[in-house]
């Protein structure tokens, strides 16, 4: 869409390369290109503006082939318009001078012609063609529809060139795609259910492999026990032998250091009783002289106490003779008093107490 500026009552239109202007003032041509740039009043001034890119047209019809079976076309048309003038005098391209947009909808027109078109030729081609020889691609269906499209006089009439065609895809409906593609499932689930055949039986080759290889091993790993068993036998006989050797040897020994050690315990026994026995001789014979020592010393000792107990009682006896009767019973009472228990408390009952002080009372008035 072109550019429009306003300045004191007059516009500025820039277009772009890609459109085609074409400016008329009082009826005559005063501007006719691709991107132009220029000042107009918009009272007197009548502006088209044609795009002259190339344009893709996408389009979805339906049709029925030659067996009646209903099938979707999704094509693209890429075209151009080649002659501007002829195309602005065919078509309504003028836009508003204040706004510079189309008026009408001249691109809409160019579509349902190009498709209507198309959809003609494609219908016509299907039409004799039956549904399975679609299934060959849509070279065909392309090709017709260039051609037609290429022949068709009101194209270069309105001044639209047809630059390519594509056909996408040719669909037929969801029941029929399912029963034609049925035979192709068929096929690959039958090569996927024979690559699956294979890969068992190759399975089972490889696993009859793995068992044999696994008995042979087991075989091998049992002649191989069998003679780690007799190897283990001999080395046991073998160390058995040189166990029972070297007990041999060991007893020998231990036997020589027993009669050595036997020897000299009785030796050493035999001294120790002759020592044992010089000692017991040496300690009878002191015993005996310290026995005769102590007896003649306690019967000296026994003399001597006798003699001194002797001479205590008759001193004492002499004492007690020279003394008056009072000395004597006061003495008695002493030697009484020392030989009486400890007494820690005396009680002294009432009727005690009354007897002593009635006495007491009548020593007085006595």
């Amino acid at each position: 869409m072109a550019d429009i500026t306003r300045r004191f009552g007059w516009r500025h239109l820039r277009g772009v390369p890609t459109a085609h202007i074409r400016h008329h003032r009082a009826g005559h041509l005063v501007h006719d290109g691709p991107g132009l740039s220029f000042w107009y009043r918009s009272l007197t001034a009548a502006l088209s503006e044609i795009p002259v890119d190339d344009r893709e047209l996408a389009m979805t019809f339906h049709a029925r082939t030659h067996d009646f079976q209903d099938v979707s076309v999704q094509a693209t048309v890429t075209y151009r318009i080649s002659d501007p003038g002829i195309a602005a005098a065919r078509l309504d391209f003028s836009i508003d001078p204040d706004t510079g947009v189309w008026r009408g909808a001249p691109l809409e027109h160019l579509s349902t012609l190009l498709t209507e078109t198309a959809q003609q030729h494609a219908l016509d081609v299907l039409a004799r063609t039956p549904l399975e020889a679609l299934a060959d691609g849509v070279a065909e269906v392309r090709e017709r529809v260039a051609a037609g499209l290429g022949a068709e006089p009101r194209l270069p009439a309105t001044g639209i060139e047809v630059v390519a065609v594509r056909v996408m895809a040719l669909r037929p409906e969801p029941e029929v795609e399912r029963a034609l593609r049925t035979p192709a499932r068929e096929q690959i689930q039958q090569e996927a259910d024979r690559a699956t055949y294979e890969r068992r039986a190759v399975a089972v080759e490889r696993e009859r492999a793995i068992a044999e290889n696994e008995l042979a091993s087991r075989i091998e790993l049992a002649r191989r026990e069998e003679q780690l068993v007799e190897q283990r036998g001999t080395n046991a006989r073998r160390e058995a032998q040189e166990q029972a050797a070297a007990d041999a040897v060991r007893a020998e020994a231990e036997a020589a250091r027993t009669v050595r050690l036997a020897e000299a315990e009785a030796a050493r026994a035999v001294r120790l009783a002759d020592a044992e026995a010089t000692r017991s001789v040496r300690l009878a014979e002191a015993e005996a002289r310290r026995t005769v020592a102590l007896g003649e010393a306690e019967a000296s000792a026994a003399r001597e106490v006798g003699e001194a107990r002797a001479e205590a009682q008759a001193a004492w006896l002499r004492v007690h003779a020279d003394a008056d009767v009072a000395t004597l019973h006061a003495l008695t009472a002493t030697r009484l008093a020392e030989n009486l228990p400890h007494i820690d408390s005396v009680t002294v009952s009432p009727d005690v107490l009354t007897g002593l002080l009635a006495r007491l009372g009548n020593g007085e008035r006595a």
